[in-house]
């Protein structure tokens, strides 16, 4: 099975996006086909609470720990989300 997700993808453009509360994961590569697997990793641009203003990090993220906690934005939510990022941006 190949793996549809298996392409770095820029910040602003990603496979998927997790939210819980104030954290935010942007899906930007899946290592793997299966997610389930124990140790799956994703490699993410994670936002929290932690961080000043719209900014991220970057880095691998184990999946079971963002399915533990996380909800899925729908493809509407996720353009919405999206769209609302390039605005602010602009006005900076």
């Amino acid at each position: 099975m190949k793996n549809e997700c298996g392409k770095m993808r820029e910040q602003n453009n990603p496979y998927e996006i997790w939210v819980a509360g104030d954290w935010e994961w942007r899906v930007l590569k899946k290592w793997q086909v299966n997610d389930d697997k124990p140790r799956a990793r994703w490699f993410c641009a994670v936002s929290s609470p932690y961080l000043p203003g719209n900014e991220f990090e970057l880095g691998d993220t184990y999946v079971s720990e963002i399915k533990g906690s996380a909800r899925k934005l729908s493809p509407a939510e996720t353009i919405h989300r999206l769209r609302s990022d390039n605005k602010l941006s602009k006005k900076k």
